[in-house]
């Protein structure tokens, strides 16, 4: 604030600098200058001080690039993308390596069969079959049938012929029996988002995942709201990565995780699937070799008989004993005339 042409009453500031008094004019500039030149270093040390305390990261995710940009879509795009998937495959012939595995990680003991060779063949609606083969001998390891309804599995090293229904009431203390050829087929093909289900979608985007989830909501009977999938699309390529389905009280049935995208007959189809039953205490790899899409499949590939010796078992009960095989017929003795 000036009072005349000759006097000049300090800023608050200049008080820190000059002593906060009044002096004349022409004395009080170079003080200000040294202020301002000792404010500008001031600033500029803090500037690079700061710069030493921040530090800048690249994110890359899995499978993806450093810095790659996430692709956006919306609910109804998602939606779309599920049934365009599920309607594009009749029916596959597919060879594959895989990992069975018997466990859970909640009772931390998991047992892993390495280098089995499979064979599966699907055909809509329902028909689907599963020949595994044991490592180096390739002689057959199981076979297993099932129409959507009924399940057959022939386990030759047990001389076994299992045969029930897909849907397991109980689990069975015996892995072999809660094996189920449909568990296979809900995981192979994400089937299109119910007609009566409502859905919500989430962002699930991190330094570390970018996923979209579609979370599938069911209402029973008591109007109550149940959770019964979750499928996620990878925000990389906007390609499946992921379903989870759930019982009724919300426990994980399946877990499927689906990666290494390829076109099979131009139709796209994960080459790497990880399958985990939880509740049925196993696990299966699944790699696939080389595979045939739409190229028919006839119903005598779905045709599984008994073997003819082996004891047959309705799972749920004992198993059957064997029956004995018919005495041949006694020879008569002729007569001499």
């Amino acid at each position: 604030m000036r009072l005349n042409a000759n006097f000049y009453v300090a800023h608050p500031f200049d008080a820190g600098c000059a002593g906060a008094f009044a002096a004349d004019y022409n004395e009080v500039m170079p003080h200000r200058r040294r202020c301002a030149a000792i404010l500008l270093i001031v600033c500029l040390t803090a500037a690079v001080s700061t710069s030493c305390l921040v530090r800048r990261r690249s994110i890359a995710r899995k499978g993806g690039q450093v810095n790659q940009a996430l692709l956006v879509a919306d609910r109804q795009s998602l939606v779309a993308a599920i049934a365009r998937q599920y309607d594009a495959i009749h029916d596959l012939s597919a060879e594959v390596n895989m990992i069975p595995a018997l466990g859970t990680a909640e009772k931390n003991k998991i047992t892993e069969y390495k280098d089995v060779r499979a064979y599966i063949l699907f055909r809509k609606p329902s028909d689907i079959r599963i020949i595994g083969l044991y490592p180096v001998v390739r002689n057959k390891a199981f076979d297993m049938v099932s129409n959507g309804v009924d399940f057959k599995l022939f386990v030759p090293s047990r001389n076994r012929f299992l045969v029930g229904k897909n849907q397991i009431e109980v689990p069975s203390a015996n892995k072999l029996e809660n094996l189920r050829p449909q568990a296979f087929e809900d995981a192979l093909l994400v089937r299109p988002i119910g007609a009566a289900d409502k859905l919500l979608m989430e962002n699930y985007t991190d330094e570390d995942n970018a996923f979209y989830i579609l979370h599938e909501v069911h209402e029973n009977g008591n109007s109550e709201l149940q959770l019964t999938r979750t499928i996620w699309f990878n925000r990389l390529d906007l390609t499946l990565a992921r379903q989870l389905i759930f019982d009724a009280d919300g426990n994980i049935l399946t877990d499927a995780r689906y990666s290494a995208w390829k076109a099979w007959d131009n139709v796209p189809f994960p080459k790497h699937i990880e399958i985990n039953r939880p509740r049925d205490e196993y696990a299966v790899v699944i790699d696939i070799v080389k595979m045939d899409i739409n190229k028919g499949v006839s119903s005598e590939k779905f045709r599984l008989d008994q073997p003819e010796g082996t004891t047959l078992q309705v799972v749920g009960q004992a198993p059957a004993t064997p029956a004995a095989p018919a005495a041949p017929p006694a020879k008569g003795r002729t007569k001499k005339k």
